[in-house]
C-alpha cells in the first residue's frame, strides 16, 4: 500500500501531539456526532430510480474530532472526521462530489490527500479524513494560517459567486462547518479596522499531480466608510483572472449587501460576469425572533435555452458544476425566504429557489429543535414544481431518463460535547 506525502504529514503531527504535550499543554478537545438521513421519491423517468428503484432511503453518520493546542502565538488546528455513508442512492451517486448532506468526500484534487477507506462495499463506505490541519501563527496586526483551513469570501444568503473555495449548496442543511482546503493565508489588519488578506490554495490534477494551473491566488483588501463596507478581490483561480467586488450598506433596519465577480476565461478569451444582490432584516413578530431575506443571482456561466440538456452544456460550466462552483444551470435566479421562532427552542427555516428563465421552483423547509447548547434534532422536506426539461423539474439525461425532481424528506441529528 502507498501513503502519499500528505498521508506521512497526518501521521507525523498526529504522533507529535503526544510527544509535545508537555510544552503545549492539554489542549481542547471537542466532539461532534451527526446523523442525516434521507427519504427520496423519485419520479417515474429518473435514471436512479430506473437502476436502484423508488423511494431511495440513504444516511450517513459523522463523528468529528476538533482539538485546538496552543503555545504563545501558535496555535495548532485539527478537525478529523470519521463518516458512514450507505443506502440506496450510495452506488449510484459514487462519482458525485460529496455525501448525500453535500460534505466533501475525498480529496482527489485536493494538495494532500488527507482521506482513508476504511471499507467499502456495493451500499457503503466507511472513510476518515482532516478536514483542518493547520498551524497558525497571530501577531498583534497580522495573521498566517498554514494547512488544511477554511476560507469564506462573498456575502450571498443562498448563491454565493465570490466563494470560490468550497462553497456551500444553496440547500445544504448543516452549514456549521465549511470543508477545509489545503492553503496558505496571511491577514494583515489595517489601521481602519478593514484588512489585507493574501491566499494561495494548492490542488492536484485529475491524475494526481502537483499543477500551478491548478491552484489559485488571490488578494482581497476591506474597507470600512462610515457604516458602509467595501471589498476588492483579485486573483487567479486555477487558469482563470478573477476580479470582484463586494459592498454591503445598512437599509433602515435592514442590511444590503451585493458582490459582482467577473471570470476571464482563458480557454474562451472571454470575461463571464456573475452577481448576488441581497437585503435581510430581522424583527419581532407576535414577540417571537422573524428574520427574512430577499436575493437575486445572475449566474455568468448559466445559459437561457429551455428545455435543459445535460449533454448539451458548455465546457466552462461543467467544469465549475463538477469543482462544486457552481450548483445551477441556468443565468437567473430569485431566493427568498426567512426562519421563524415559534417557541425558545422551536425554530422553523423557509426557502424558496425560483428560476427566472423557466418559472421552475424549490422549496425547502425545516423545523430545528435545540433542547440545550449541546443537541441539535432537524426535519424538513425539499421539493420542486417544475416540467420536464426544467431546471427544477426533471432534466433530460438522455435515453428517454431524466434526472431531478421529486421530493425528499430529511431527518438531521447534531449532539455536541
Amino acid at each position: 500500500m502507498s501513503v502519499s506525502p500528505g498521508q506521512c504529514l497526518a501521521l507525523l503531527l498526529l504522533l507529535t501531539l503526544g510527544s509535545v504535550t508537555t510544552v503545549w499543554g492539554a489542549g481542547e478537545l471537542d466532539v461532534r456526532v451527526k446523523a442525516f438521513g434521507t427519504y427520496n421519491e423519485l419520479p417515474d423517468s429518473d435514471l436512479q430510480g430506473e437502476e436502484t428503484g423508488s423511494p431511495a432511503w440513504d444516511g450517513n453518520l459523522d463523528l468529528r474530532l476538533l482539538y485546538r493546542r496552543s503555545l504563545s502565538n501558535w496555535q495548532l488546528q485539527v478537525d478529523h472526521t470519521t463518516v458512514a455513508l450507505a443506502g440506496d442512492s450510495f452506488e449510484f451517486n459514487q462519482s458525485r462530489r460529496g455525501a448525500i448532506d453535500q460534505t466533501p468526500t475525498d480529496d482527489d484534487r485536493r494538495a494532500l490527500e488527507l482521506t482513508w477507506t476504511l471499507e467499502q462495499g456495493d451500499e457503503q463506505r466507511l472513510y476518515h479524513r482532516f478536514d483542518r490541519l493547520a498551524v497558525q501563527y497571530k501577531a498583534q496586526d497580522w495573521r498566517l494560517t498554514l494547512g488544511r483551513q477554511a476560507v469564506s469570501w462573498g456575502s450571498g444568503k443562498v448563491f454565493n459567486p465570490m466563494d470560490l473555495f468550497a462553497p456551500f449548496a444553496p440547500t445544504t442543511v448543516d452549514r456549521e462547518y465549511k470543508s477545509g482546503e489545503d492553503l496558505a493565508l496571511f491577514d494583515q489588519l489595517l489601521d481602519n479596522g478593514g484588512d489585507l488578506q493574501l491566499l494561495a490554495v494548492f490542488r492536484r490534477d485529475g491524475e494526481g499531480k502537483r499543477d500551478l494551473d491548478e491552484d489559485s491566488f488571490a488578494a482581497k483588501w476591506r474597507s470600512f466608510l462610515g457604516d458602509r463596507e467595501l471589498e476588492l478581490a483579485v486573483g487567479r483561480h486555477y487558469q482563470d483572472d478573477v476580479l470582484a467586488l463586494s459592498y454591503r450598506q445598512p437599509l433602515g433596519g435592514a442590511l444590503l449587501q451585493t458582490d459582482w465577480v467577473g471570470t476571464h476565461l482563458d480557454e474562451e478569451d472571454s470575461w463571464k460576469l456573475s452577481a448576488v444582490i441581497n437585503v435581510d432584516y430581522s424583527f419581532e413578530l407576535a414577540a417571537r425572533s422573524t428574520y427574512v431575506f430577499a436575493e437575486y443571482f445572475h449566474n455568468g456561466f448559466g445559459r437561457n435555452q429551455s428545455p435543459l440538456e445535460l449533454t448539451d452544456l458548455p465546457d466552462y460550466l461543467v467544469q465549475r458544476l463538477q469543482r462544486g462552483e457552481v450548483f445551477n444551470f441556468m443565468k437567473d435566479y430569485l431566493a427568498v425566504g426567512g426562519s421563524y421562532q415559534w417557541h425558545p427552542l422551536l425554530v422553523q427555516n423557509l426557502t424558496l429557489l425560483w428560476n427566472l428563465h423557466d418559472d421552475s421552483s424549490l422549496l425547502q423547509s425545516s423545523i430545528g429543535y435545540e433542547p440545550g447548547d449541546q443537541q441539535r434534532l432537524e426535519a424538513g422536506f425539499t421539493t420542486t414544481v417544475g416540467s420536464r426539461g426544467d431546471e427544477y423539474g426533471r432534466i433530460n439525461v438522455g435515453e428517454g431518463f431524466t434526472t431531478g425532481g421529486g421530493s425528499r424528506i430529511f431527518v438531521s441529528w447534531l449532539y455536541f460535547w
